[in-house]
């Protein structure tokens, strides 16, 4: 029973490692050069994405498949308009 159950954690957490890259939504990503270059795409500017791989090596490019989220908008005040007295 102890044994299902620590290969069952093992494969939920090999299932969230292994989560593609692509579905992380920022506008930049970082291809690192480890081993089976790694990516990650979690970074909001280029220079953040520069500050990940220099130093360990690789280089960063624009997430071809990031979508932005729909901007808040202000909420828009109603205007009240006070009726006109007949003259």
């Amino acid at each position: 029973m102890r044994l299902s159950m620590v290969l069952a954690g093992i494969g939920l957490g090999a299932a969230v490692i292994a989560t593609p890259a692509q579905a992380q939504n920022y506008p930049w990503c970082a291809l690192y050069n480890k081993g089976a270059n790694e990516l990650s795409c979690s970074f909001v500017s280029f220079d953040q994405c520069m500050d990940s791989v220099r130093g360990v090596g690789g280089f960063c490019m624009v997430n071809n498949t990031y979508v932005p989220t729909a901007a808040a908008t202000p909420p828009r005040h109603r205007a009240t308009h006070k009726p006109h007295k007949a003259s």
